[in-house]
């Protein structure tokens, strides 16, 4: 039986549909060292009984699995955060290998950060909105002829990667830099940072407020802020929005001196 590690990536299912898959793929985890199952909306609840069957003795990973209601909460604790899709035509986070992540994932490690594989449910996959919430985007280098992939061979592609990426693992820094931010923090950068622009003007039109959250998160997520750069930026948002109280401010005034007009 695996002990879960701090440093070893969490899984993350969004809206499993079938027991069978949730426990076939708690079996590939434990085949290549991970240990620590995250499931988020599972469609008949948690648990189930059939997954333990599918796990075929992999129960630690079911045991110790966490059900979370969204996606930004599964991920609230960790620092980065790969999205296991198909390229998303709507965001510009990079996009890499199986190989290329785990070979980020395993330095992440290395420098003691937590991070995460988050996968879509079977039928529908990730939401724009979800993977927006992600650092980027590992695709699996399939046949276009045939993409239908079962979600226990996508955990196992990349566990595999993750698990043979131990030989190729770099050197621990000499020194340490300041960590990457929280899956949280980043969440509240973004929402602190988007009721200042809804209340500037900036999402205009309203139908289109979705896809210009989405992007900015994008953009924003691809920066690896650490926990203080991400202190640092929301102090320069309240700044921002507090001048331009002052500046409403001075308008006011003006209109008063100026009698009104």
């Amino acid at each position: 039986m695996s002990e879960a590690s701090p440093t070893v990536p969490v899984v993350i299912l969004n809206a499993p549909q079938l027991a069978e898959n949730i426990g076939s793929v708690a079996r590939v985890m434990a085949n290549f060292g991970l240990s620590e199952l995250r499931l988020v909306n599972p469609r008949d609840g948690w648990p189930q009984e059939r997954a333990w069957a599918s796990a075929s003795g992999a129960d630690w990973p079911l045991n110790g699995a966490r059900v979370f209601d969204s996606v930004a909460d599964a991920i609230a604790d960790l620092t980065l955060v790969f999205a296991t899709t198909a390229r998303p035509r709507e965001l510009t986070l990079p996009v890499i290998t199986p190989r290329q992540g785990a070979a980020e994932l395993r330095q992440a490690a290395g420098e003691g950060q937590r991070t995460g594989l988050l996968f879509g449910g079977e039928r529908a996959g990730l939401e724009t909105q979800d993977i927006a919430l992600c650092q980027a985007v590992v695709t699996i280098p399939i046949d276009p002829r045939f993409r239908s992939l079962n979600l226990a061979q996508a955990v196992a592609i990349n566990a595999y990667e993750w698990q043979a990426s131990a030989a190729d693992r770099p050197p621990t820094n000499f020194r340490q830099g300041p960590g990457p931010a929280t899956g949280e923090a980043l969440l509240g950068l973004y929402e602190h940072l988007e009721r200042e622009l809804e209340a500037s003007g900036f999402f205009h039109p309203p139908e289109k407020t979705p896809n210009m959250i989405q992007n900015l998160r994008s953009a924003l997520g691809k920066a690896r802020f650490t926990d203080q750069e991400v202190r640092t930026l929301r102090g320069v948002v309240t700044a921002l929005s507090r001048g331009r109280g002052k500046v409403l401010e001075k308008i006011a005034r003006k209109k008063e001196n100026d009698g009104g007009d």
